[in-house]
């Protein structure tokens, strides 16, 4: 209901515009013509203004319509249009001045109408052509804009499916950490228990949160590992390298956790000795480098994590392309052969 009044009001001041620029001018005489004179042009612009007028809207709109040209590829309407502008040139021409005999403007002998009927074919034609553009222009945008915001609505489906997936997917590992406490060590027990009530709680705060600020989410990770050092104890060390200017930047939530979940997943865990857990931050041009670096080895160099190992790096590849397109990159490859290093830049969101 909303198109369709916009459409006749653009339509009635587009045609009300082109009428009152014609009808003001056509009072200016500096030739002298005379007031009878400028009452015919005046009578001939309202007749040809009223046909230009309905072609616009029954004749191009229309064909346009029930042959659905809005919804073919442009390069293919352009031809299409043209042809269609042209026949309402020369009907709403044929008709026009068919009238202009009837009320008596003009008459079949008047030696003007060689230099007139051209002119008026010409001008009708370019009108034409302009309300085209105008109508087409319009419709490609909204359809452009509808497109974009479904994809917006999509990303923002996907990236809710992806946070669902993830919380569940830590709560197993923090309560798997704790399990082993409980009945050797229950204060330790139950200081694991509120390290984990401030994970949740601050996990359900920014559930709805597309990004969430580096130091929130630093935090969040700190809590997590000292909730993992209770229980492997000395066999894991972390180190923190954190470059101030990070607290500018903005991250998808759960992220970093997720990183560091994996590194002692499938990196430290898995050495006898334990292993060391180190988070660097670093702000170069605008952008933000984190790296995960962990003691271990990827063993092959997977490029493509299978299901069991890698749903928190598939999870990251798949949220970063969703918020950041290609500006934000993700890397996991070997440092040496004892750490594997797992890196993510992210450009500065203004």
């Amino acid at each position: 209901m909303r198109k369709r009044r916009l459409y006749w009001i653009l339509q009635l001041v587009g045609w009300g515009l082109y009428f009152s620029a014609n009808f003001i001018s056509q009072g200016f005489d500096p030739q002298s013509l005379g007031e009878q004179v400028v009452r015919n042009q005046r009578i001939e612009l309202t007749i040809h203004s009223i046909f230009f007028f309905l072609l616009s809207h029954y004749f191009i709109r229309g064909i346009t319509i029930k042959r659905g040209w809005l919804q073919i590829n442009i390069t293919k309407v352009i031809p299409r249009i043209l042809g269609v502008i042209l026949l309402a040139s020369i009907i709403g021409n044929i008709l026009s001045f068919s009238l202009y005999f009837v009320v008596g403007t003009r008459t079949p002998s008047d030696q003007s109408l060689q230099t007139e009927i051209p002119l008026l074919f010409g001008s009708s034609f370019v009108l034409f052509v302009l309300w085209s553009t105008v109508y087409f222009l319009y419709h490609y945008l909204e359809s452009n804009n509808r497109s974009l915001k479904y994809e917006a609505a999509m990303n923002e489906m996907h990236l809710n499916q992806l946070k669902a997936q993830l919380n569940p997917h830590f709560i197993f590992n923090a309560l798997n950490s704790m399990r082993a406490l409980v009945d050797e060590e229950p204060t330790k027990a139950k200081i694991a228990i509120t390290q984990l009530s401030n994970i949740l709680r601050n996990s359900l705060i920014t559930d709805k949160k597309r990004v969430v600020n580096f130091r929130n989410e630093l935090n969040t990770v700190k809590d997590y590992l000292a909730l993992e050092g209770i229980r492997f104890e000395e066999r894991l060390k972390i180190k923190y390298k954190i470059d101030p200017r990070s607290d500018h930047f903005d991250i998808p939530p759960m992220m970093m956790q997720t990183l560091v979940e994996n590194a002692i997943k499938h990196g430290v865990s898995n050495l006898m000795e334990g292993g060391l857990i180190e988070i660097q931050s670093n702000v170069t041009d605008s952008m933000l480098t984190i790296k995960i670096r962990n003691s271990g080895q990827l063993s092959g160099i997977k490029k493509k994590p299978t299901n069991r190992t890698g749903v928190g790096l598939i999870n990251t590849k798949e949220r970063l392309k969703l918020i950041y397109g290609d500006t934000a990159t993700f890397n996991i490859y070997n440092e040496n052969d004892k750490f594997v290093v797992t890196e993510v830049k992210i450009p500065q969101r203004i």
